[in-house]
């Protein structure tokens, strides 16, 4: 399978409406505090609006751009605060700057000095269309985000449901399931340990299938802990036709993976990839750090006799379950050198 384009960061803004009806707006209503409903006639009231339409331009225009600057220097929801508190401080020297800067500028005009008060009043107005800018574009990003989260969870439960029943699909009722083996493991002689163990393996890959269905992530030593259980019910069949290598950094144990996902590539491996005498299977699994992955890997000898060719769908869910957990990185397959590659982004743990 080809591998997965990473998802291309959606612009934050989409504003041409917003732009396009809220200035003349706010540039009509930043008026009326300075005197529009006492206007001597319609064209004062024209004269003034269009030069608050040129300042509320500037501010509006200003004001986005360092919105727009500050989110993609901190996009992380932890870091909502801190964008804020620069917000405000950057505006608040900015409306002091321009207000300072213009009201010289129409006292001079005026053979006159600007005064304290009126710098005051003047800041006060000036601060409404700034502070107007900013609460329209950090309410309209909190509210997307927000229908984002909502939309990701239904599809995030909607993947864990269909790997439940891709799982489960063989399974009837957990309870039948467990109280046959419980009897199957009554009737094996005692001395028949290896049948014993053999039954408890199989209770324990099914214990864990069902815990961790209502799960979005477990702990990497979890699920690698199931693997094991997995692979040693495999290992009496394949016997040393199967060799399994595993190279896990103790600090790696603390992060997380969706589960059943490292077990999918182990399965696929054995269901898809000769293991014989003559050609064993082999397969590494691998924690890098550095990487930010843990990497699957398995000699790829596809069988050309007995299952059908697989299609993917196992592998594509995998990627998509990764895509809504919001994964630093995306899942990346590969096929080189004789081997099969999958690596699965470490998540933090939760």
């Amino acid at each position: 399978m080809a591998q997965p384009a990473a998802p291309t960061p959606q612009h934050p803004l989409n504003d041409r409406r917003f732009v396009l009806i809220g200035i003349p707006v706010l540039a009509l209503l930043v008026l009326i505090p300075r005197g529009l409903l006492h206007a001597r006639s319609w064209q004062e009231v024209v004269v003034a609006w269009l030069i608050s339409l040129v300042f509320t331009t500037c501010f509006w225009l200003s004001g986005r751009a360092l919105w727009l600057g500050l989110f993609r220097r901190m996009p992380r929801v932890e870091q909502t605060a801190r964008r804020l508190w620069w917000l405000a401080g950057t505006n608040t020297l900015t409306a002091m700057l321009v207000t300072l800067g213009l009201g010289n500028v129409a006292a001079w005009a005026q053979g006159g000095h600007l005064d304290a008060a009126t710098f005051w009043v003047e800041f006060g107005l000036n601060m409404v269309p700034t502070v107007v800018v900013q609460l329209i574009y950090e309410s309209r990003h909190f509210f997307q985000q927000w229908t984002e989260n909502v939309r990701r969870a239904e599809q995030l439960q909607s993947a864990g449901v269909q790997s439940q029943l891709e799982a489960l699909q063989s399974q009837l009722d957990p309870h039948f399931l467990f109280n046959s083996l419980n009897t199957l493991s009554a009737l094996i002689e005692p001395e028949n340990e290896p049948a014993q163990q053999f039954v408890e393996q199989l209770s324990d890959v099914y214990r864990y299938v069902l815990l961790a269905r209502d799960r979005t992530t477990v702990p990497l030593s979890e699920e690698l802990a199931f693997v094991d259980t997995y692979l040693a019910l495999h290992k009496v069949r394949f016997r040393d036709n199967l060799r399994v290598t595993q190279h896990i950094p103790p600090a790696a144990l603390g992060q997380s993976v969706a589960p059943l996902s490292v077990q999918l590539l182990v399965e696929n491996a054995l269901k898809h990839n000769v293991a014989s005498r003559e050609h064993p299977l082999e397969l590494r699994l691998t924690a890098d750090l550095t990487a930010g992955c843990f990497l699957v890997e398995n000699t790829l000898r596809p069988r050309t006799a007995g299952l059908a060719p697989g299609t993917g769908t196992g592998l594509r869910n995998v990627q998509h379950r990764y895509e809504l957990l919001r994964a630093p990185r995306p899942v990346k397959v590969s096929a080189t050198d004789g081997w099969f590659r999958v690596c699965l982004p470490l998540l933090a743990a939760r």
